[in-house]
């Protein structure tokens, strides 16, 4: 319990020196802020034209062997309207590594920008059944998901993130290949706290409520609702390139009760073209 007691204590503690500044502090600087980087919840800013991003991440659960990363790189379409992204997840379990459903995503930028105080941005996935589904590794058939992600910033030093979606594969199977429709929905949440322009204390919170197939025609119910602590940091370069890594101790609470996990994030961003370079 050491680590999420301190990082609990690094992101409320900051909050204190945090209000003694300037309410222009932050635009003042010519170095950027970290934006885009939320681990758990998605955030409503989709890339700039000229800039790619690549994510990746790696969770552990603690008592268990295995582990659940995923890499995703973002692309913007012109300008920052529209986005497509994918996302290609890896799992370990029973000493057998392999990839899940992928996701194609497509995010429009329906509301505000980085500048804004409201931003929104709703996202359309189409998952792939590429993940081997006699493992659990997939669903056995594709599927749709979407979130609306909504960005609110409180205060030059206060950013929150607030997100809603659903999903649906018609047909999925189990691992004995029967088949059922299954639905799911999340709800999620995180206050970002910039303690400078390089390091922000973040917590984050996730509720989710989704369904597996059981049988024929018949699914099950299970529930999530993990609270996770975190910090990221940022290093950039006069060539545009911003380096961003992360850590977060996930906690499970309520029905998720006596959960740990371990979560790191590393995210590279660069621009792929004239109109991404810094000026």
């Amino acid at each position: 319990m050491r680590i999420p007691v301190l990082l609990c204590s690094l992101a409320f503690g900051a909050a204190v020196p945090l209000a003694a500044q300037s309410a222009d502090t932050a635009k003042a600087k010519s170095e950027p802020v970290i934006q885009d980087n939320s681990f758990l919840v998605e955030e409503a800013y989709n890339q700039d034209a000229g800039v790619v991003q690549h994510i990746s991440t790696y969770q552990i659960q603690r008592g268990t062997p295995g582990f659940v990363a995923s890499f995703t790189q973002e692309w913007p379409v012109g300008s920052i309207t529209h986005q497509l992204s994918y996302t290609i997840p890896i799992s370990r379990a029973d000493a057998r590594t392999g990839i899940g459903d992928v996701l194609i995503n497509y995010r429009y930028q329906l509301l505000g920008d980085g500048e804004a105080k409201l931003a929104i941005a709703p996202r359309l996935s189409l998952a792939l059944p590429t993940g081997d589904w006699k493992q659990s590794r997939g669903a056995g058939a594709a599927g749709l998901n979407g979130t609306v992600p909504f960005s609110y910033v409180v205060s030059p030093q206060i950013v929150t993130h607030f997100d809603i979606g659903g999903s649906i594969t018609p047909s999925a199977r189990d691992t004995q290949g029967d088949r059922a429709r299954i639905l799911g929905w999340t709800t999620a949440g995180s206050v970002i706290l910039t303690v400078s322009n390089r390091i922000q204390p973040m917590l984050e919170a996730v509720y989710s409520s989704n369904q597996s197939v059981v049988g024929r025609d018949l699914t099950a119910r299970s529930e999530s609702l993990l609270i996770s602590p975190g910090i990221r940091a940022a290093f950039n370069f006069t060539s545009g390139l911003q380096i961003v890594p992360g850590i977060a101790v996930p906690l499970g609470v309520g029905p998720s009760s006596g959960q740990r996990y371990a979560f790191f994030y590393l995210s590279f961003e660069h621009p792929f073209n004239e109109q991404g370079r810094p000026h």
